[in-house]
């Protein structure tokens, strides 16, 4: 993820989550602000919890008016850059990326 960050020419905050919702890594650059600790953290947990990428959750509250009652939910944060994390068809844990300059960055960062 830091790689791809780095072609963009940005620092990002990475938050991973187990498959209960428990940090198991957070890292961030030297000049990522809290907030966006924060929000990787977030938007990992909105992936978990959703088993949906918080980006389709985004477009789809943009989309739709009942969906963006998600947004009162508290950890749930409908911004782009959390994705839920499979393996063998089984939900493990989610990623979470902030800082990439717009949520469809963060998106595609975690995605890699």
């Amino acid at each position: 993820a830091n790689l791809e960050a780095a072609k963009l020419n940005k620092q990002i905050s990475i938050a991973i989550l187990n498959n209960s919702g428990v940090v198991i890594l957070l890292l961030k650059g030297d000049t990522v602000g809290p907030h966006n600790t924060e929000a990787s953290r977030r938007k990992a947990y909105t992936a978990l919890s959703t088993k949906t990428p918080s980006f389709i959750l985004m477009q789809k509250a943009a989309a739709n008016p009942t969906a963006q009652n998600l947004n009162t939910l508290p950890e749930l944060l409908l911004l782009g850059g959390g994705v839920p994390i499979w393996k063998d068809g089984v939900l493990v844990g989610s990623i979470g990326i902030s800082g990439g300059g717009s949520g469809e960055n963060d998106h595609n960062i975690a995605q890699k």
